[in-house]
């Protein structure tokens, strides 16, 4: 058995463990190299003129340079989405125990569009997607703290594949000690931890 599959394995045993009741929960899904892949790319262009793509995964890593511009059009639409099959299992499996309230699909994408387009098409037409139009590690933080805030969340589950989003939900831990906080790095085929 792959450690993929005994990773998900064990996941879902703790999501059918749950109570059906478990209102103050909310997991978060990024959606871009998260839930799917597709062959939308990040256009930059550098200070000196030099024109270059960047896909989400190697975006998620790049460090921006003095006058890089990001033109991110691509994002605006579907291009060629293929399912990442295990998370998407997770997705379905949590989505099967508590229904749509206690899910949301946060993107750096400028439009909600495209994500419910794909939700739609894997039956889950139903859950909320916020699209944050900013890929700054920090806006998906903010969101999530004022989420945190407004609903009274007793915990908060972070699925993406960003090592800067992961790091920047992480400090939210010094923000709300009350609160559990778990973030999950997803590394395609594994999952970083079962465990806050």
């Amino acid at each position: 058995m792959s450690s993929t599959t005994k990773l998900l394995r064990e996941y879902i045993k703790e999501i059918v463990k749950e109570s059906a009741s478990a209102h103050k929960r909310l997991r978060i899904f990024d959606f871009d190299d998260t839930l799917v892949k597709t062959d939308s790319a990040i256009h930059v262009t550098s200070a000196d003129g030099t024109k270059f793509d960047l896909s989400p995964g190697e975006f998620a890593v790049y460090d921006q340079l003095p006058g890089d511009v990001f033109d991110y059009a691509d994002f605006e639409k579907l291009i060629n989405p293929r399912e990442i099959k295990w998370v998407c299992k997770i997705l379905h499996n949590v989505y099967s125990k508590h229904g749509p309230e206690g899910i949301v699909i946060l993107t750096a994408r400028g439009s909600a569009e495209p994500v419910h387009q794909f939700l739609d098409d894997i039956g889950l037409p139903d859950i909320e997607v916020s699209a944050l139009g900013d890929a700054n590690p920090h806006m998906k933080a903010l969101w999530i703290d004022s989420r945190i805030k407004r609903d009274d969340l007793d915990m908060v589950e972070f699925f993406d594949d960003s090592h800067k989003n992961i790091a920047a939900v992480k400090e939210l831990k010094q923000l709300h000690p009350e609160v559990t906080i778990i973030t999950r790095h997803i590394v395609h085929r594994s999952i970083a931890s079962l465990h806050a």
